[in-house]
């Protein structure tokens, strides 16, 4: 058997038998010395941590270029804490998913230690602020999703937490960003301590909305006398404290079932796969697929670790955000919402399945070559054109990856502003591009509009992914009947015109009644869907 834990590690023959690569590193020495030099901490304990970043970091362990490992913190599924980081010494096992169907298997043991990021677990929470007193700590990082730095909802007034946070002070944070921002006070009461906190997540300029969260917040606290005005100008001072804006890309999926039974014939043991309370899907190992980029702004006060060693880009600010708009609003990530939005209208439930279908593949090619392409500005280190093809031809394709449309349509509010407002927005900005002659753009717009109604293709009900604004969204369009496209009315409008929800108004774009036009068609009736897919990707 092969047991995923510190001790069942240790006999490597069964492991490298079975064909799993196992960290080679000294992982008592590695653990005491983070402990009392922590250099990393990281929030968001989950699959892409787990299956990306925190393999960077076993690769400098085993090369000998780094002697510490990962503080990983979870602040909102704990149960990713108690039932897969410690049953499992923090360990986990990373099956890459490789496009000829075979699995690349290595145990992942570059993690110290994993904490429940908040004051109601006492213990955890003394241990984080005590690492966050120390000099050699060098970086605070995120996969938290987009809406993790959101304060406020769609009606522009701040969380009832948040509120509460920004009234009580750093004592009891009860937001993560509130977290984050006491645990930056605990730093700065400390000795002014210098450190970088990076966001790794999938949102434009996602370091510039870190530090807009924290600095909110510590605004508010300092206007209440709640902490001393030099906070403000401590984290404001860019040779203390840092936000340095990255681009990362790797696909993670919900653990397989197919991975898990392949892993189960090799005697391991730790596969089981389990949804959390909050609906994380998460197991003692993690599949991904091969491909993965990083690409960092390099602006560290503190020093940093020597990932370039790992395969890390680190450049300025200017490449970041040519790479960041490259991927997450043109070249993939606009991809992965339309599919999953007509993915799930349509019945899919693999990625790769409808990357089959005519006509999505098609939709893809469409808005990634025609309509994304066009407002790219080439970043130099990674080429576009290149990219895309890699994304559309290997990526979407590889059967063996087991991403489902209903995870990517998760959150899909938080997203659409930067996945599609920020290329129509670039259209306004250019001479020779007017926004009012994108197609496929305003077609999966309403097509997110048609599965807000919570009825597939086919008229059948349909379980909508976890969005925080769904009560909200779904309020607007009440009455709409599927059949009676007369129905539609102007019920659109309070979304389409939404600034906060797409960077931009689509009316005043000239887009707003088009995706009404589309949208009315999709309700024409039963299969409309795809009758207007077609129609408009002939």
């Amino acid at each position: 058997m092969l047991d995923l834990s510190r001790e069942g590690i240790k006999d490597g023959k069964p492991w490298t038998e079975s064909g799993i690569e196992l960290p080679g590193f000294q992982a008592d020495e590695m653990i005491r010395v983070t402990r009392d030099n922590p250099a990393w901490v990281h929030f968001g304990a989950g699959n892409i941590f787990r299956g990306f970043i925190a393999v960077l970091q076993q690769t400098l362990l085993n090369k000998g270029v780094a002697n510490t490992g990962i503080v990983a913190v979870e602040a909102f599924d704990w149960e990713i804490i108690d039932q897969i980081y410690k049953p499992y010494d923090n360990l986990s096992l990373l099956a890459t998913m490789n496009v000829d169907g075979t699995l690349a298997k290595k145990v992942v043991g570059s993690i110290s230690e994993g904490l429940v990021g908040d004051p109601a677990r006492p213990e955890d929470w003394a241990r984080l602020k005590e690492t966050f007193t120390r000099p050699s700590l060098q970086m605070a990082s995120f996969t938290i999703t987009e809406k993790g730095y959101s304060l406020k909802g769609i009606s522009g007034k701040y969380f009832s937490d948040v509120e509460l946070d920004m009234q009580q002070g750093p004592s009891q944070p009860r937001h993560l960003m509130a977290k984050v921002a006491s645990l930056a006070y605990t730093r700065f009461i400390t000795g002014e301590l210098p450190v970088a906190f990076v966001s790794m997540d999938n949102c434009s300029h996602n370091g510039e909305k870190l530090k807009s969260a924290i600095i909110t917040i510590a605004q508010k606290w300092a206007e209440n006398k709640l902490v001393e005005k030099d906070f403000l100008a401590y984290l404001n001072d860019p040779a203390k404290v840092t936000f340095p804006w990255t681009m990362i890309d790797k696909i993670t999926p919900r653990p397989s079932e197919t991975v898990q039974t392949a892993l189960t014939a090799l005697g391991f043991t730790g596969t089981k796969i389990l949804c959390t309370k909050k609906n994380t899907f998460i197991a003692p190992f993690v599949n991904a697929e091969g491909p993965q980029y990083l690409v960092v702004e390099d602006d560290f006060p503190n020093g940093r670790m020597m990932l370039e060693d790992a395969g890390v880009f680190f450049t300025d600010r200017e490449t970041v955000d040519k790479v960041e708009k490259m991927k997450v609003c043109t070249c993939l990530n606009p991809l992965h919402t339309a599919l999953a939005v007509f993915g799930c209208l349509l019945g899919y439930t693999l990625i790769a399945d409808e990357m089959e279908d005519k006509s999505l593949r098609r939709l893809v090619e469409k808005i990634g070559y025609h309509e994304g392409l066009p407002v790219v500005v080439n970043p130099g280190i990674i080429n576009p054109e290149d990219f895309l093809r890699e994304v559309l031809e290997q990526r979407l394709t590889n059967p063996y990856i087991p991403d489902a449309p209903q995870r990517i349509a998760t959150d899909t509010s938080q997203k659409v502003s930067i996945r599609f407002g920020e290329t129509i927005k670039a259209y306004q900005k250019r001479q020779e591009l007017d926004p009012a002659d994108l197609t496929y753009i305003p077609l999966v717009i309403a097509g997110w509009c048609r599965y807000l109604l919570g009825l597939d293709d086919a008229g059948k009900e349909m379980k909508l992914s976890s969005d925080p604004l769904l009560e909200t969204l779904g309020s607007y369009l009440a009455g709409i009947k599927l059949g009676v496209p007369g129905s539609v009315g102007d019920k659109l409008r309070p979304i389409l015109s939404n600034i906060d929800l797409f960077g931009l108004n689509l009316y005043e774009a000239g887009l707003g009644e088009k995706i009404e036009g589309y949208f009315r068609e999709m309700v024409s009736g039963v299969n409309y869907v795809r009758a207007t897919l077609e129609k408009y990707l002939v």
